[in-house]
């Protein structure tokens, strides 16, 4: 899938994975994420996102 705005996207992507090829490509982003039951990284604070951990849970728990 081509991303169409994927410059505009990667300006706001906090992902901070340096191997994710989903990186600015927020459809696929999204879609692997909730494959795996996880959330993306854009749902977290840049401080959040940097443990890796995308769970649903951890994003309820720090979230309260």
């Amino acid at each position: 899938m081509k991303c169409e705005k994927l410059s505009n996207n990667l300006k706001n992507c906090n992902c901070s994975y340096p191997a994710c090829s989903r990186k600015g490509s927020c459809c696929e982003c999204i879609a692997y994420h909730r494959s795996m039951d996880e959330l993306p990284a854009c749902y977290f604070t840049k401080e959040q996102e940097k443990n890796f951990d995308r769970s649903i849970e951890y994003f309820l728990r720090v979230n309260k």
